[in-house]
């Protein structure tokens, strides 16, 4: 079931290039290692070389503590970031497939629209995923954040704008797919419209408060509606 302010088709019909986040709209990224897990192992890997990571030990989500990790010693950013990168290609390798996620990019190509996936999950976690599940060639691109710079992340636009610079197309002929309001603010920051994924209770309201131009609580009926 969906709830769209305008229908999915009229969202869809002039977007050649399609922006898609990964962890939600492909899919469960920590279902099999989860988030709260990767975080623990993150902090006790960085205690190993000796170096305590600062605060944060309460922090279950892994790409929040190494924000709160770099906001706190700069220094340990990279090492960070390659830990969890390590950590991100682990739990990609058992991540739950979202259904309808991969219609949606079978679909893309199909109707001859091209796909950039961004994420501020790790590239190499990302194309991990994708090749493990034959999708890598409905893939044009991997946008994942800058290693040993969590400032990339979204919502800062940074990672949309590169997506769309290397495939050479302009926002008006995009759309983002998202699962968070931080994806709605990156689009908007990035002048794309922003297509909310509501997998979870409450986020539809966050999604629609945040600026979504469509809400959608099946991958599916993306899929369905790229015709």
């Amino acid at each position: 079931m969906s709830t769209v302010p305008q229908s999915l088709a009229d969202v869809l019909r002039p977007v050649k290039h399609v922006l898609l986040d990964f962890d939600g709209p492909i899919c469960s990224v920590f279902a099999g290692l989860p988030a709260p897990e990767v975080a623990e192992r993150l902090r006790e890997g960085l205690l190993a070389i000796g170096q305590a990571p600062p605060g944060g030990e309460g922090e279950k989500d892994p790409l929040a503590l190494l924000r709160l990790i770099s906001d706190a010693r700069p220094n340990l950013t990279a090492r960070a970031d390659n830990l969890l990168t390590a950590l991100e290609t682990e739990a990609a390798r058992v991540g739950r497939p979202t259904p309808g996620g991969e219609s949606v990019l079978r679909a893309c190509a199909d109707s001859g629209r091209s796909v950039s996936v961004v994420s501020n999950n790790a590239t190499v976690a990302i194309k991990a995923y994708l090749a493990d599940h034959g999708l890598s060639d409905c893939v044009s691109g991997v946008f994942g954040r800058v290693p040993g710079n969590p400032s990339s992340m979204k919502p800062n636009p940074y990672l949309l704008l590169a997506a769309m610079e290397a495939a050479g197309t302009r926002p008006e002929e995009c759309v983002f797919i998202g699962d968070a309001a931080r994806d709605v603010e990156a689009g908007d920051a990035a002048s794309v419209p922003t297509i909310g994924y509501a997998n979870k209770p409450g986020k539809d309201a966050r999604l629609s408060a945040a600026g979504a131009i469509a809400i959608v609580h099946s991958m599916q009926a993306i899929a369905d509606a790229l015709v």
